[in-house]
């Protein structure tokens, strides 16, 4: 009835009330710009700020901290071994995000999913609560990383996944779909030929596609091969699919093929 009742407001309003209203969604949208952008700057400082406190303990943070060091691909090429994950923040703009391996208690087990796995562990002084998340990170220009961290409370978990994540970066190698549009000198927007991976029982194939073609793979995949920088891609998947990390390895194993294969 609410409903109905709206819809009639609507459209017995005047002109004069129309644009009001839309004055008032213009002013909220830009409220939530402004937040949205406070909030990145003051990311953006914090970052700052940790980076100048940085005291590295490695040979290569040394390096890095001094300008020694200047490019991440050619740390990957020399396979050394990255401790230090203001590494990967002082080399690449990174960008994160949160993998979904969770579920809130629902009626009948369909409870939403969410980004933090809860489990209990019973012991003598009663039942002991673990959170445990899994990010991804990456710069959307060919390097991304997965990491899995687990703690008392969600937001250690977290920073703890986060900051393995940054250590586990991979360099992924892009392609076009055809030649020709290598010529005309375009960004690469998807894999250059068809890889796969595998974790547990999930197996994953990753399918070259045209461009416009978009992400053709379940959600939580969709978020790595964004933040790798693939814009257009084919994927079949089998298995146990409902396990998210199982899915996530395998994807970054795939990824992580584009460049073994060429070297």
């Amino acid at each position: 009835m609410a409903e109905k009742d709206n819809m009639k407001e609507l459209i017995e309003a005047t002109p004069e009330e129309v644009a009001k209203l839309e004055e008032k969604v213009e002013k909220l949208e830009a409220v939530q710009l402004t937040r949205a952008q406070k909030k990145a700057q003051r990311d953006e400082e914090n970052e700052k700020r940790t980076l100048a406190a940085w005291v590295p303990k490695t040979a290569l943070g040394k390096a890095v901290k001094t300008g020694k060091e200047k490019n991440f691909d050619s740390i990957l090429q020399s396979h050394k071994k990255i401790l230090e994950s203001e590494i990967a923040d002082t080399l690449l703009r990174l960008e994160n995000d949160l993998l979904l391996i969770g579920q809130a208690k629902g009626k009948f087990g369909g409870g939403k999913r969410r980004a933090w796995r809860q489990t209990q562990k019973k012991t003598m002084e009663g039942n002991v609560v673990t959170f445990s998340s899994l990010a991804v990170v990456g710069d959307r220009r060919g390097h991304v990383g997965i990491g899995m961290g687990r703690a008392k409370e969600t937001l250690p978990s977290r920073s703890k996944a986060l900051r393995q994540a940054k250590l586990n970066i991979i360099k992924v190698r892009r392609g076009f779909e055809s030649p020709d549009e290598k010529a005309l000198g375009v960004d690469p927007h998807t894999v250059p030929f068809i890889v796969e991976g595998k974790c547990g029982s999930v197996r994953i194939k990753l399918i070259p596609a045209p461009r416009g073609t978009g992400l053709v793979v379940g959600d939580e995949c969709k978020k790595i091969l964004r933040l790798a920088g693939i814009e257009d891609i084919y994927a079949v998947t089998r298995g146990q699919t409902r396990t998210t990390f199982n899915v996530a390895k395998a994807c970054v194993e795939a990824l992580k093929k584009t460049t073994e294969m060429l070297s």
